[in-house]
């Protein structure tokens, strides 16, 4: 790529003084150059999104919003092909997984159009002709700041609620994507209806920019998908101008495996579980609770499918796992990795660091499992999240036990559980600490419900109705016309 992957703001191609280049997590090869932004970017970008909510009918025109909207679900699927290219070389997703991330952003965006039309207050007389109504407003300028794992869905998931709530935008975007993230730019562009300076982006890989969006008076809500840890930080930051946060935070999803099982279904959806997008997910099934009655069974099954999982570039389509975002990340994993064996973890398949052959100067990391005592539940490889292809399995006896291993953990994102009881499953589930559950599946998500995390796994909720509580303010109305 020859072009500079520049900046988006105000309808115009933003350069920074800063340029860096883009790597291939596959290769260790420059693939780009991007212009790195920060706080004079943000700040820019922050004084557009003010200047165009105050003074255009944006706010007000829902029936723009749903076009606009319908128009940004017709132009990225327009784009598929050309998205997906980009996710496989800059992010790492092997094809179908390129191709699923993209195929969820269209729906996505169109369901949110149904709710630009369709969000509404209400209205009730208390009393004889005492009249209360509660209209819902847009807050104001949203600061959106995106994950690099799944960067396009993971943007527009935010993006899509506060557009309908009739909000303007700045995004903040990872620079692990700083490719990525100018084709979305230029998908955005197409779109003639969209009015200049709703939707303003800059790629950053500091936080300087960030930090001015969360310092920003002018940037009443947050919504920020990542870790724990930062999201802390945001908070803290936020709190003396009492910012509104959306958090989707870290996660730890325990995959609890009852002895009635069908371990023929289960065995393949707990592989992806681990190596989808090579780990890099908040809801990666890295937790394994596996009743004693099938546990040997299932140790011995799920060992030698791991061992048989390809890793490879996204540009071999017999890979069946790309590469980790990049090599210090890789160092991350596998320190974790060691560490829970001295802290007393056994080794059932190690995988780890590619150490030879061609596949060397990529950022790669085979999948690993370990197998940790009931009683060691407070090692940091069951407590940490760990965003890589590793997972741990634990043996319990009871229902109990399972859910008691279960929610022993800062995180309550997600969780699965597995029996052909038709009962057993939703008794397990009301006592499970966690936002989303899945019985005899994982991770699947639709628009039109919730979803966000228990504990230290977030804040609100992103897809579904509430969705869009983070970008409106409720405004109660009195009207005391009395009667004849």
């Amino acid at each position: 790529m020859s072009k500079i992957a520049l900046n988006w703001i105000n309808g115009e191609w933003v350069d920074s003084a800063i340029h860096k280049d883009s790597i291939n997590p596959a290769t260790g090869e420059k693939i780009g150059v991007y212009a790195d932004g920060g706080q004079a970017e943000a700040l820019k970008a922050i004084t557009v999104a003010k200047e165009v909510y105050k003074n255009s009918d944006w706010k007000h025109n829902r029936h723009l919003r749903y076009k606009v909207l319908n128009e940004l679900a017709d132009a990225f699927e327009a784009n598929t092909e050309r998205l997906k290219e980009i996710l496989m070389m800059e992010n790492g997703k092997v094809a179908r997984e390129a191709i699923f991330e993209i195929s969820l952003v269209a729906p996505k965006l169109r369901y949110y159009a149904a709710q630009a039309l369709t969000e509404f207050g209400r209205a009730l007389e208390t009393q004889p002709g005492r009249f209360s109504m509660l209209l819902a407003e847009p807050i104001g300028v949203a600061g959106i700041i995106a994950p690099w794992n799944s960067p396009i869905i993971l943007m527009i998931r935010s993006l899509a609620p506060a557009l309908a709530a009739g909000c303007t935008a700045v995004i903040k975007m990872p620079s692990q994507t700083a490719q990525t993230n100018y084709v979305i730019n230029e998908v955005m562009a197409s779109v003639k209806t969209l009015p200049i300076g709703v939707i303003n982006q800059f790629t950053e890989s500091g936080h300087a920019g960030a930090s001015l969006m969360v310092e920003s008076p002018d940037v009443p809500t947050i919504s920020y998908t990542g870790s724990t840890s930062t999201g802390s930080i945001l908070m803290q930051n936020g709190a003396s101008k009492l910012k509104r946060f959306g958090f989707e935070l870290g996660g730890k999803t325990p995959m609890l495996i009852f002895d009635d099982a069908n371990l023929d279904e289960a065995l393949p959806v707990l592989e992806k579980a681990i190596t989808v997008f090579a780990g890099q997910f908040c809801m990666t099934g890295s937790r394994i609770l596996v009743q004693s009655g099938i546990a040997n069974s299932f140790i011995t099954q799920f060992t030698k499918r791991l061992e048989k999982v390809k890793v490879g570039p996204a540009s071999d389509p017999t890979s069946d796992m790309g590469p980790i975002i990049d090599h210090a990340n890789v160092d991350r994993i596998d320190a974790l990795v060691e560490k829970a064996i001295v802290d007393g973890a056994e080794i059932l398949v190690r995988g780890g660091k590619i150490t030879h052959g061609s596949l060397t100067s990529g950022a790669f990391y085979r999948p690993t499992l370990l197998k940790v005592k009931p009683e060691d539940n407070k090692i940091d490889i069951v407590q940490q999240e760990i965003f890589g292809p590793v997972a741990t399995v634990q043996i319990f006896d009871t229902p109990e036990e399972a859910i008691a291993l279960a929610n022993d953990s800062q995180f309550g994102l997600a969780a699965s559980v597995w029996s052909q009881n038709v009962d057993l499953p939703l008794k397990v589930i009301r006592e499970l600490d966690a936002g989303t559950v899945w019985i005899n599946n994982w991770a699947v998500v639709n628009d039109e419900f919730e979803e966000g995390g228990y504990k230290m796994s977030g804040l609100g909720r992103l897809n579904g109705l509430n969705a869009i509580h983070d970008f409106v303010e409720y405004k109660h109305i009195f009207h005391g016309a009395g009667t004849l």
